[in-house]
């Protein structure tokens, strides 16, 4: 059996939620999301630590970053459902003089794209938000107030609930099997649930996102890359609210776990630098004691935090080379469109993806946020970006 959808949206995560909810919001209501998993939220969207935040380093991240925070701050207005948006900030703390010119550096550029309200910190205003630092060596940071947190599954289940509502679909267990071309443009999909016919088809895949354009003969540079969360059990040693701090010297950093969720701990992450490419989900025990050891050297009394180990976990980053979303028209093939290679900031940045891959499909171009610079071709035509602010 054959069924027909106008626009077919390759997995079911936050991203692919988001383009079918910015669809039938322009008017698309035909829309079909498939989905491999037996749930939505399954794969990457679920795993993170739900950060949202606007301190980049390049335009067109900071850009997507100030639509898609905009968007949760309204979320539940517009959607009738929570997105948990919680502007506690994010606190980046230097510890040598290029890391506090970079964040100057970075702060100007922000500005002058409308983020007014990031601030330059000396060492006494960090102890004043984080006083269990250790800042003997720190010579400054940044902070951002309406940077913060958001809870991405009941986003996730919010854009779709209100593009079910009119007229998309869900099939789960969904796995697609092929894309079908004819004289290289789309022509239908076939799953491990049946064959759709369609002309558009829009790559949302994440991690798996390389694989599935190679359905469609497309070479895509997006990796799999394992990003692990260490949680410990309830600890009460720390402010509340507490931003997200980022010490700048090897990347550690940590949160507090919503107020009120039973049990409250504290979430810390660090980009292990020896991690190689790989769908790698499990989580390492030896990691645990590596991130410890960083964070016991910025903040001591974290000697007193009781891991659990049960709520560890593992997740993938889709990765790119220059760590930069993949958004638009695949080069060759008409009808295929892409969303992926987020590098770890897809959660972030799903309303902005939804909204621009909406215009590009229905009106040929994105005329909200100028996404030119994300175009799958930059690779072959040596136009990377650099995105040092990566975490």
């Amino acid at each position: 059996m054959t069924v027909t959808a106008d626009v077919v949206i390759i997995g079911g995560g936050i991203v692919g939620a988001s383009i079918a909810y910015h669809l039938v919001e322009a008017g698309c209501r035909d829309v079909l999301i498939v989905e491999r998993e037996s749930a939505q939220g399954l794969g990457s969207s679920g795993k993170g630590a739900g950060g949202v935040r606007a301190q980049f380093a390049t335009p067109i991240n900071i850009e997507m970053s100030l639509y898609s925070i905009n968007f949760f701050a309204r979320f539940e207005e517009i959607m009738g459902q929570r997105s948990g948006y919680r502007p506690d900030g994010y606190l980046f703390v230097a510890t040598t003089i290029e890391h506090l010119d970079y964040l100057r550096a970075n702060r100007e550029r922000q500005t002058a794209l409308g983020l007014k309200n990031v601030e330059m910190l000396a060492p006494e205003d960090i102890r004043a938000i984080v006083p269990q630092l250790r800042t003997t060596d720190v010579l400054g940071g940044s902070f951002c107030q309406t940077d913060g947190f958001i809870e991405p599954l009941s986003v996730m289940r919010g854009f779709t609930l209100r593009a079910c509502q009119k007229g998309a679909r869900v099939w789960l267990d969904a796995e697609v099997t092929g894309i079908e071309t004819e004289r290289g443009e789309v022509t239908g999909l076939i799953t491990k649930r049946g064959r759709i016919a369609t002309r558009v088809v829009v790559n949302a895949t994440g991690a798996w996102a390389a694989s599935v354009a190679r359905l469609a003969g497309i070479s895509l540079p997006v990796v799999p890359l394992r990003r692990q969360l260490l949680i410990t059990e309830p600890f009460d040693a720390l402010p509340s609210p507490l931003p997200m701090v980022i010490d700048m010297a090897n990347g550690f950093h940590f949160r507090r776990e919503p107020p009120g969720q039973s049990p409250s701990g504290v979430l810390m992450a660090w980009p292990a630098p020896e991690e190689t490419p790989g769908f790698k989900t499990d989580y390492d025990p030896a990691f645990t004691a590596q991130i410890l050891e960083r964070a016991l050297r910025r903040v001591p009394c974290f000697a007193d935090v009781v891991v659990d180990p049960g709520r560890c976990r593992a997740g993938l980053y889709e990765v790119t080379p220059d760590h930069h979303a993949i958004i638009g028209a695949a080069p060759g093939v008409r009808g295929l469109y892409l969303a992926n290679g987020f590098s770890g900031h897809g959660v972030m940045h799903s309303p902005a993806t939804g909204k621009v891959v909406s215009e590009i499909i229905l009106d040929g171009r994105a005329h909200s946020i100028d996404v030119t610079s994300l175009s799958p071709e930059r690779f072959a035509e040596g136009r990377l970006l650099e995105e040092t602010a990566v975490l």
